[in-house]
């Protein structure tokens, strides 16, 4: 009995030492976990043989149970080494069998699958071609071919316009010309757009044309000027050189000193008016459209012109001619006259609005703000779309509200018709957008963009809609054309300094695998040399309710059995599953230190067996000498 009880030990002492030594070679191991031999001891008992003084049968191995507890984490070069934290382990396909695993030392075959080092493919949920992760689990594989361009259809603007900025477009009104008769004695009322107090006007009735001017420059937003223009149809050469030509010319009633002796022509009179003392008057012979030489005589200031000649038998005038007014008006918006005379309202109405440093994008002067970004045509080729906000005058009294323009260069050439007509942003009184052309979301939708090479040639890229096409907001998937849409919902108008917050586009070139990333939920994203990033598939980690019961197969992977149950498969930081820690892997959970006192123990447990036996085979021998 006592040979088979140290047998027995002797057999559970070489478990341990075996055990305790492949802990000990498994020190290294990435991903491995200890294992602890189990005993319990042996008794031969019957039916009626149990007692109180039962001797033991020796001792046996129970099991050799593995322990799962967390390793040590360490870091790698490797971007696709990946740890566990927490529970879980990596499926992986091993030709079809279904391995588990704490080891993360991956890897891309020739094929692009993520693999071990023994080729498992390591499996995930797939993502498709847009990035989307699905819930289907297969073989995670990075795709190694160019990511193909994606046109821009959505740019998002965040800015803010500064409220303190000037208007820098003048809108001016060239009235005129005005005959001094139909002003004198007018009093009228100039109301302007910026909200100053109006100005009155009023001019005398008898009034020349250069007092009219010196009324209307004395008001602010007004400038004005004035000639009189006086053309002799009847005067020829013939009239002049018949010898008894006599000429007069009166100045706001006073007469002009001219010398006339020797004058026989148009240009000679002409001549000797513009030898005369008066600066203001000139004097020259032009043609009257029908072959015939007319003498014309202009005052540049608007004095009133009398002249009068005659030839000795036939005598002309005195003729009257008053001077002509004509007024620049600058900021105003309305001339209110009143009832009983309204010359200058009607003509101010009548007048077309002309715009003094208009919008030019090649002229900084022109405009307050201006922010360019990268676009990209249907075949990845980038485009610089520029931004232009031009301040306008506030609309009505100026109160609770203000505009700004907006036009849109792509590639230099200006589009969504902002060449004619730009768009029209408005501002509440807080500095919130309000609309755009009366969109309250802010939307601009270009549909005439035709995307051109460097010269100026379209480079085959979609174009425009089809005429009459309707390009509705947001553009569907897939888009058939060159329309995109601005998006300036959160422009602001403070007053702070012109800022662009955020500006982002849904658009990129076509590029190249540069590198590979994983997140802390085993997201897999690849990186390429356009800046751009897409999921390729998220990790898969497997849970077990008796992780005990598992199989171990080697290559530091576990096999399902019945006694561990089904797995529970989800996306790590789900539910019990752990998280993943990228670089890195999950070192061995063997403590060396414990292990070689283990081994110290197991090797004395060992050799107190022998010397069990030892004792066993003296005492037999003992027996045995007996005579």
């Amino acid at each position: 009995m006592a040979f088979n009880t140290g047998l027995s030990g002797l057999r559970a002492a070489s478990v341990d030492l075996d055990v305790t030594g492949n802990n000990i070679a498994n020190a290294s191991t990435v991903g491995f976990k200890s294992s602890d031999v189990q005993f319990g001891d042996l008794y031969a008992s019957g039916f009626l043989s149990a007692g109180s003084n039962a001797i033991g049968g020796g001792v046996r191995v129970q099991d050799v149970a593995q322990s799962f507890g967390q390793g040590n984490i360490s870091f790698t070069d490797n971007g696709l080494d990946m740890a566990i934290s927490g529970d879980g382990f990596f499926v992986l396909n091993n030709g079809g069998e279904i391995r588990y695993s704490r080891a993360g030392q991956f890897g891309i075959d020739k094929n692009g699958y993520v693999t071990n080092n023994q080729n498992m493919r390591v499996q995930g949920y797939v993502a498709d071609d847009d990035g989307n992760l699905s819930g289907v689990r297969g073989d995670l594989q990075v795709q190694t071919d160019n990511l193909a361009p994606r046109r821009t259809t959505n740019l998002q603007s965040d800015l803010n316009l500064d409220s303190r900025e000037s208007v820098l477009e003048n809108r001016v009104r060239d009235i005129g010309p005005l005959s001094v008769t139909g002003l004198q004695g007018e009093t009228f009322t100039v109301q302007y757009s910026d909200g100053t107090p109006a100005d009155s006007v009023a001019i005398d009735p008898a009034a020349s044309a250069r007092d009219a001017v010196s009324a209307l420059n004395a008001v602010n937003g007004l400038s004005a000027s004035a000639t009189t223009t006086a053309e002799l149809n009847g005067l020829t050469d013939a009239y002049i050189s018949g010898g008894s030509f006599s000429f007069s010319l009166n100045i706001n009633g006073s007469p002009l000193t001219l010398d006339t002796s020797g004058v026989s022509s148009l240009q000679d009179l002409a001549g000797a008016i513009n030898d005369s003392s008066e600066t203001a008057i000139s004097a020259s012979v032009v043609d009257d459209g029908a072959g015939n030489d007319v003498l014309r005589i202009i005052h540049n200031q608007g004095e009133t012109l009398d002249y009068s000649y005659s030839d000795g038998a036939t005598n002309v005038g005195p003729v009257q001619v008053v001077g002509d007014v004509n007024v620049t008006a600058d900021r105003i918006v309305a001339g209110i006259d009143d009832p009983a005379d309204g010359n200058f309202e009607t003509a101010f109405n009548a007048s077309p609005i002309r715009i003094t440093n208009a919008f030019n994008p090649l002229d900084q002067r022109t405009y307050n703000h201006a922010t360019s970004t990268t676009i990209y045509d249907s075949l990845g080729n980038p485009h610089e779309l520029t931004q232009f906000f031009v301040k306008e005058p506030a609309p009505g009294n100026g109160v609770g509200v203000s505009e700004w323009s907006i036009y849109l260069q792509v590639d230099g050439e200006m589009v969504a018709g902002t060449d004619q007509t730009p768009y029209t942003a408005r501002f509440d009184q807080d500095g919130n957008l309000q609309s755009i052309d009366g969109d309250p979301e802010g939307e601009i939708v270009v549909s005439d963009w035709i995307p051109k090479d460097e010269s100026g040639q379209p480079n085959g890229a979609d174009g425009p809609p089809l005429a009459g096409a309707q390009v509705v907001t947001p553009i569907p998937e897939p888009p058939t054309s060159s329309a995109f849409v601005i998006d300036l919902g959160d422009t602001t108008q403070y007053g702070a300094v012109f800022g662009v917050n955020d500006q982002r586009q849904n658009g990129y070139t076509t590029g190249r695998l540069s590198g590979l990333d994983v997140s802390n939920e085993g997201v897999l994203f690849a990186r390429y040399t356009n800046g751009q990033s897409k999921a390729l598939g998220q990790v898969a980690l497997a849970s077990f309710n008796n992780t005990n019961g598992l199989s171990p197969v080697g290559e530091t992977s576990w096999v399902e059995t019945f006694e561990s149950g089904q797995p529970v498969i989800g996306a790590p930081n789900t539910g019990t599953l752990g998280s993943i820690t990228a670089s890195s892997v999950e070192e061995s959970n063997v403590d060396l230190s414990a292990e070689l006192v283990n081994l110290i123990i197991a090797q004395r447990n060992y050799q107190a067996n022998a010397k069990t036996i030892e004792t066993s085979d003296a005492v037999t021998q003992t027996i045995i000498n007996l005579r």
